[in-house]
């Protein structure tokens, strides 16, 4: 009881008349009970309120040698170790703190993120991760959404992987997202690349339509399931639906092409519908630009093979090659499989 009774005398309007008579009765309760770890935080509190920072740092150790259950003893020595500059201790401090006290993730995950810029940090933040605490999925999560600098996590992610850490793939999207919206298309291509080799930025990727993922990132191919549309990939097959009166995006892939000219080739089965209700694919700038359309044949016609060039300006570095379908007056509607789908440059 002495201990509580001592912590209860340091409160933030405690006065030096009140620390002093904490700091005897905190004495006291250690007589009673070396162990007391109320009686260790008020003399350690106490001495740091004082500016002896030595003895605070004396004090909240032995807290931490009786028990790592003390959110104030934790904190302080998260921000005692930042100040000494002591990035391997501060990051040992993190995660004693965030495995002991997971809802702390909302207070502390913002700071860490922001200072994983510093590289040497990064480096010592992946050994931390390496260990696999029970944090870590949840904080590469938090950072491939709410990163202050996606081009840091997108450093942060490469270098986990090479660790061999798994970055999930949501959280890998996200990132490669993230520095799409900042317009930083060479990071984005970059990063994209560290994990889907072999891609080439002259032109799409997966033709065969070989990904299936539940998390793409736009620059893999993402399906439309909205306003009754339906659509899937599976088997190496992009399978659509669409009821009739209803028109709309189907399938998307955002491309990084550099200025030239390209051919969009293709096989479909199962399209049979009139004339101005066939599906067309549109390459569009990011700016809302459209470049082109290429209109698919039904099925039937040149074996269901389709084709089409176009021509990407040097002041459109951002593009989206999209699959739309025009409302049919057919009962049945329009459906269809597509099982290749690729644009490639035209340039020798």
């Amino acid at each position: 009881m002495s201990g509580a009774y001592a912590a209860s005398l340091v409160g933030n309007d405690a006065t030096q008349e009140d620390r002093r008579q904490a700091d005897t009765v905190a004495r006291q309760a250690l007589r009673q009970n070396p162990l007391s770890v109320t009686a260790l935080v008020t003399l350690a509190v106490n001495a740091d309120i004082r500016g002896d920072k030595l003895n605070a740092r004396r004090l909240f150790t032995s807290v931490q040698g009786v028990s790592r259950r003390n959110l104030i003893t934790q904190l302080w020595m998260i921000e005692d170790a930042v100040s000494r500059e002591s990035i391997p201790q501060a990051l040992h401090q993190y995660d004693i703190t965030l495995r002991v006290f997971p809802n702390m993730n909302a207070l502390l995950y913002p700071v860490l993120a922001s200072a994983i810029n510093d590289p040497v940090i990064r480096k010592g933040l992946v050994k931390t991760l390496v260990g696999k605490p029970l944090w870590s999925e949840s904080f590469i999560t938090f950072i491939a959404a709410s990163g202050p600098d996606p081009r840091v996590t997108a450093a942060l992610f490469v270098d986990l992987r090479r660790a061999g850490v798994a970055v999930p793939e949501t959280s890998w999207a996200g990132a490669v997202n993230a520095l799409i919206a900042a317009k930083q298309f060479d990071a984005a291509w970059a990063y994209y690349t560290d994990l889907r080799s072999g891609a080439d930025r002259r032109r799409s990727r997966d033709p065969h339509f070989a990904v299936n993922t539940d998390t793409p990132s736009q620059l893999d191919w993402v399906l439309a399931n909205t306003g009754g549309l339906t659509t899937s990939i599976q088997g190496g097959v992009f399978d659509f639906s669409v009821p009739a009166s209803v028109g709309g995006p189907l399938l998307q892939q955002s491309q990084l092409l550099p200025p030239g000219t390209y051919r969009l080739i293709g096989h479909s089965t199962g399209i049979d519908v009139a004339v101005g209700e066939r599906p067309y694919w549109a390459l569009i700038c990011s700016s809302g630009r459209e470049l082109g359309r290429v209109e698919m044949p039904n099925s039937a016609v040149a074996n269901g093979v389709f084709s089409g060039t176009f021509t990407v300006p040097a002041e459109c570095p951002m593009q989206v090659l999209l699959l739309n379908a025009r409302p049919s007056d057919s009962v049945a509607g329009l459906s269809g499989q597509i099982d290749r789908a690729e644009l490639v440059s035209l340039a020798r």
